[in-house]
Parts: structure tokens; C-alpha cells; sequence
């Protein structure tokens, strides 16, 4: 026997408890994959974080050594220079 506005599913249940409606069911497992989802986005965002800083160490680092260089190099220069003018 069907009813309008009746689901034959809902018929079957009887007087007893009724099943969580499909879209309950359907938000919270939504709202959970979010969050899920959320939380992979700022353990990502953590991560990316720590990489941006340890990339701005090493190119500190590079900034530095470069410098270094560019100072031996003209030590170096001067040097060459020094010794040719005594020849």
C-alpha cells in the first residue's frame, strides 16, 4: 500500500525508529571531508612555511658566500697586479 508523498522505503520501516534522512547523512559526511580536507590544507601550508624559511636561509647563505668570492676575486686581481707591476 503506498501513500502519496511516501517513500515505499520509509513503508517498510514500520512503527520503529526511522532511518537518518539521506541528506543528514550526506552533511555530516560532507562536513567531515572538509574538515579532513582543512586540515590537510595547513599541514600543507605548515610545510610550505618551513621550506620558504629554510629557502631564504640558504639564499642568505648563497648572498654571503657571493660576496665573499666577489672580494676574493678582487684580492686575487689585486695581487696579479702587484706582482706583475714588480717584473
Amino acid at each position: 500500500m503506498s501513500f502519496s508523498g511516501f517513500a515505499p522505503e520509509e513503508e517498510s520501516i514500520g512503527w520503529g525508529a526511522l532511518s537518518a534522512p539521506v541528506e543528514e547523512t550526506d552533511l555530516v559526511s560532507q562536513a567531515i571531508r572538509k574538515e579532513k580536507i582543512t586540515k590537510e590544507i595547513k599541514t600543507c601550508q605548515e610545510g610550505l612555511r618551513a621550506m620558504l624559511t629554510k629557502v631564504q636561509n640558504v639564499q642568505k647563505d648563497v648572498d654571503k658566500l657571493t660576496s665573499s668570492n666577489e672580494m676574493l676575486q678582487m684580492y686575487i686581481d689585486n695581487l696579479t697586479k702587484q706582482m706583475a707591476s714588480r717584473r
